[in-house]
């Protein structure tokens, strides 16, 4: 049998084929690739760090070869922000430099910067105090030492709550007075008035080293610098006692008499400062008696002060008379005797000193003899009396206030008027007495004494009676080319009182001469008569006859309605007649039919009468005490029945809101003081309204296709509804943050259904997608404004908003889209709260009248200028706000911005614009209309820093390139008064 054995080459190719096999089947098991899901790893915060301040600043100043360099790059320096943790390692760089500096002018910018670095925001000066102290020692600039301690003032006043440092401080200036340098003495007191206070200096904290012997106090130290031989350090030493007394420190009596010495020194720096001091004195010892010099008298110190101060209005210096004249407006402590001679030049008897009986006699008794009669005026009194002993006040101080009056600085005049204005207030006697001498201002040659004149017997009027040779003297005013002067004229004639009959016929005739002369002061004119007849009624009685031209037994014929003249007697009359009632029995019977025509033509200028004439009786049902209360209470009631809405069907609530917003509208007409409440609920419901029918149920659950037609209605209800919202915000005044907070609730809800209906109609997603991440930053806008009010916002829309944030900023636009819809349809009228007040901007244009039709010619190319008057109510800040738009029949517009001198304040909440518009067309065929408003221009912008908090962002040089920009503001126009029509005709230029 035969054995086949393998070959064993083929048994070891074998072999080593399986093994390879095996171990790469090993290699595949082990080698298995397992994909791990990806983890994100966590953002590495990266500090970015700023380079140091202080360290390129040292770097600058080793560069420096001279001071010259240094001083460059100082003044470099200078202009760039500084952080506050910074500024302690900056300071450090400093007064190294500081002490190796030998140069007066680089150490002098070096110790400013210091006191510039102090006042950096969230920067504690207490750190560098014991350095900036160590300075002063080795110091030998004077200029050097000044501005250090000018350093250490700005220090001091950022630690007010540091005694210790105080001390110090006060230590240091005390040391320092006995500089022969004025800077230096004048930062010193300047340093006591701002940190002294009533501890006295003894002598363990004043050192050896110092000038004070022994325990006094900061108010005495300073006293001691009134008579320096530097006028400039005295004034320093003035005003650093006044530092003292605005801090709250009572100053003493004691330096009563160097303050009066001071009123005589030859500068008038300090005559100025002295005069202030003398007053404060006045305030705070009115009564305290002082003596006359070399005389046994005594007056109170108010009256002494008071005299003194007179006799400052003779000043060499007109400065020192303007601030002597208004200081003494404010003296109303001071006795009438002495009040009264300032009108006089002459000295009054009340001012001199009077012996008593028993001292006449014995001064008889000691002459010894009788008069014989031999020797010429041998029986004139012995006694020689000195006018500085014996007169209770100055002689200089007689007549002030017509030394005053008759200067020859227009400012020293002006100041007189305002200084006898304050006294006259609050003093009856004393407004009678100065009446002529304000009246006799009336004919000043500068137009601003006029008016000052005019407006301060406006506000004594109340005091007052005027005679009719006075009253001729203020009417002639009326002439007067300036319509300021003129208006305000007619603004003292309605609250002034007048003495008889012939002072009325008078007034009436010179107006109606003003009327004639200057037909543009028609309206004021008219006021000025309503206001002179119902404050005189029976001066007006005996005149109507002859006003009226009515006769016993003969018919007269009827005057003509459209003469300004005739309106203007029937405006004084009818004003006259609510308070006269027999006056109606002299009316003639056309006067009764024009009485029906002005009130319903001009009710704002002729009251309600009763006038039973041709059977009629003509009553005004508007009038009534319970009035204003009872539209009040009709006005929340309408409020509160709109807050049930949401109980009834859509149909029915529309009807409830349409009937309460007509009621509202027809209440502001008929209450004037409720006006502006009444068209703010109106507008905030109208709101209300459109935003429902733009939500009704039709729109919402159809195809787009198919209500094309809803969705461009309500495209257009959401842009009104912001419209609206933005008039509710701007146009109306009074308004308190919740009101705010409603009103941008409303916008906020306009916005989603703009987003809604932008979603429906419109393709494509990026415009979606950016339009989702403007409405989220107006949430978040919202909140941050009104966080206060969202406790007040409960179950509303912005609150349902509000707690569904968080999806909203993870989710996708389209579910954000469905969210908003779903939201807005479920929320539901946020109940309206009115403030106390709500006052509605409102304009009228006087002029142009837009009742020409003689067009006004130009040629074209050219221009043309239009006068512009208007009224102006409860408008703020209308110098940035108010402009003038012009439309042209052709659809142009313009806008032109008044200048800020073209506005008046009249009053209160009023203003007054009178301007020139001035128009420009191409050639026309024939005359055409244009148009002219007044808009108030707007601007939404919400910047995050109000304020104050800016003050807190910014650095120590009070940049602001590093603040974040404010966010996009929406600017805008709100037409708020009648369109006014105005015939224009271009014509063709000749060639």
């Amino acid at each position: 049998m035969l054995l086949l054995l393998p070959n064993r080459s083929k048994i070891g190719c074998f072999s080593l084929n399986m093994a390879a096999h095996l171990k790469k089947r090993v290699y595949e098991e082990f080698s298995k690739v397992v994909q791990i899901p990806h983890e994100e790893a966590p953002a590495k915060k990266l500090r970015l760090s700023k380079p140091s301040k202080s360290a390129a600043l040292h770097i600058d100043l080793c560069k420096a070869t001279n001071s010259t360099d240094a001083l460059q790059y100082l003044l470099q320096f200078a202009r760039k922000p500084v952080e506050a943790e910074s500024v302690e390692g900056v300071v450090r760089i400093l007064l190294e430099h500081y002490y190796k500096e030998t140069d007066n002018s680089v150490r002098l910018k070096i110790a400013s910067l210091l006191g510039l670095l102090t006042k950096t925001q969230g920067f504690v000066p207490d750190c560098i105090v014991d350095d900036a102290i160590s300075t002063l020692n080795n110091e030998k600039s004077h200029q050097v030492l000044a501005q250090l301690l000018d350093t250490l003032l700005v220090i001091g006043t950022q630690l007010p709550e540091s005694p210790a440092i105080r001390q110090r401080m006060i230590e240091v200036a005390c040391k320092h007075l006995s500089d022969t340098y004025f800077g230096v003495r004048n930062k010193c007191l300047q340093l006591l008035g701002c940190l002294g206070v009533m501890d006295t200096l003894t002598k363990e904290n004043e050192g050896p080293g110092t000038s004070l012997g022994g325990s006094r106090d900061v108010q005495s130290i300073i006293s001691d610098y009134f008579g320096d031989q530097d006028p400039r350090v005295r004034t320093a030493a003035i005003k650093a006692m006044l530092q003292l007394h605005e801090r709250g420190i009572k100053i003493h009596d004691i330096i009563y008499e160097q303050a009066c010495r001071l009123l005589s020194d030859d500068y008038e720096q300090v005559r100025s400062a002295a005069v202030q001091m003398a007053w404060v004195l006045s305030q705070l010892y009115p009564e305290s008696i002082v003596p006359i010099p070399s005389s046994n008298e005594e007056i109170r110190l108010v009256d002494d002060v008071f005299g003194k101060i007179s006799h400052m209005v003779s000043d060499g210096s007109w400065m020192v008379r303007v601030q002597a004249a208004k200081t003494l407006g404010s003296m109303l402590q001071v006795s009438p005797h002495f009040l009264e001679q300032t009108l006089d030049k002459k000295l009054m008897s009340d001012l001199r000193r009077k012996r008593t009986a028993h001292e006449r006699a014995k001064e008889l008794f000691t002459s010894g003899e009788f008069s014989s009669g031999r020797k010429w005026a041998d029986d004139a009194p012995k006694e020689r009396l000195d006018t500085n002993t014996v007169y209770l006040i100055a002689s200089g101080a007689c007549g002030a206030f017509v030394h005053g009056l008759e200067d020859e600085m227009f400012e020293v005049r002006i100041a007189a008027v305002e200084a006898l204005c304050q006294l006259a207030r609050s003093s009856p006697s004393f407004a009678e007495k100065c009446l002529d001498f304000l009246v006799d201002m009336f004919n000043d040659e500068i137009e601003e004494v006029r008016l000052q004149s005019i407006h301060v017997l406006r506000e004594i009027s109340t005091h007052i009676t005027l005679r009719e040779d006075q009253l001729d003297t203020v009417l002639a005013v009326l002439e007067d080319s300036s319509r300021d002067i003129r208006e305000a004229l007619h603004e003292l004639i309605c609250y002034t009182n007048v003495s008889t009959k012939e002072c009325i016929q008078l007034a009436l005739l010179e107006l109606l001469k003003n009327l004639n002369k200057y037909p543009t002061d028609r309206n004021s004119v008219w006021k000025c008569l309503k206001f002179l007849g119902s404050r005189h009624p029976t001066l007006v009685l005996p005149l109507v006859p002859e006003l009226l031209s009515t006769h016993p037994y003969f018919d007269t014929p009827e005057p003509d309605m459209d003469d300004p003249a005739y309106i203007a007697v029937l405006v004084l009359v009818f004003n006259a007649a609510k308070s006269c009632p027999t006056m109606p029995a002299l009316f003639s019977d056309h006067t009764f039919r024009h009485y029906a025509y002005l009130r319903d033509s001009l009710s704002h200028l002729v009251p309600p009468l009763r006038l039973p004439g041709n059977g009629l009786d003509l009553v005004d049902s508007r009038c009534g005490s319970g009035s204003v209360e009872s539209a009040q209470l009709f006005l929340q009631q309408s409020l509160n029945r709109v807050s049930i809405i949401q109980n009834l069907e859509t149909p029915g609530a529309q009807d409830l809101l349409d009937f309460t917003i007509r009621d509202l509208r027809r209440l502001g007409e008929l209450q004037t003081e409720l006006a502006g409440a009444a068209d703010f609920c109106a507008t905030y419901l109208r709101c209300q309204l459109l935003l429902m029918k733009a939500l009704q149920d039709r729109l919402w659950n159809m195809a787009v296709p198919l209500c094309l037609k809803q969705n461009v209605t309500a495209t257009a209800a959401a842009q009104q509804i912001l419209e609206e919202t933005y008039k509710l915000e701007f146009l109306y005044s009074g308004l308190e943050s919740r009101q705010v907070a409603t009103i941008h609730h409303v916008r906020l809800q306009a916005k989603a259904l703009q987003l809604v209906l932008t979603a429906r109609t419109r393709q494509g997603l990026d415009p979606l997608i950016s339009s989702c991440e403007k409405f989220l930053q107006d949430i978040e806008s919202f909140q941050r404004l009104f966080l206060t009010e969202l406790p007040h916002l409960q179950d509303s829309f912005v609150d349902k908003l509000l707690e569904l944030m968080p999806r909203l900023s993870s989710c996708k636009p389209v579910e954000m889209v469905r969210i908003l819809q779903t939201t807005l349809r479920q929320s539901g009228l946020l109940h309206l709260r009115l403030p106390e007040q709500i006052h509605r901007a409102t304009a009228t244009i006087i002029e142009p009248t837009g009742e020409s039709d003689n067009p006004l010619k130009f040629t074209s190319g050219l221009v043309v200028a239009l006068d512009i008057d208007a009224t102006l109510e409860h408008v703020q800040d209308p110098q940035n706000t108010v402009k003038v738009q012009v439309l042209y029949p052709d659809g142009q517009s313009h806008v032109i911005h008044p200048k800020p001198g073209d506005f008046r304040k009249p009053g209160p909440d009023r203003h007054r614009l009178i301007t020139q518009v001035y128009l420009s067309h191409t050639a026309w065929t024939e005359p055409s209309q244009i148009e002219v408003r007044l808009l108030l221009a707007y601007s939404s912008s919400s910047a995050s820093l109000s304020p104050p908090s800016l003050a807190s962002k910014l650095g120590w040089s009070d940049s602001t390139d590093s603040l974040p920009p404010p966010e996009t503001a929406v600017e805008g126009t709100i037409p708020f008064s009648k369109s006014v029509k105005v015939f224009i005709m271009p014509k063709p230029s000749r060639r």
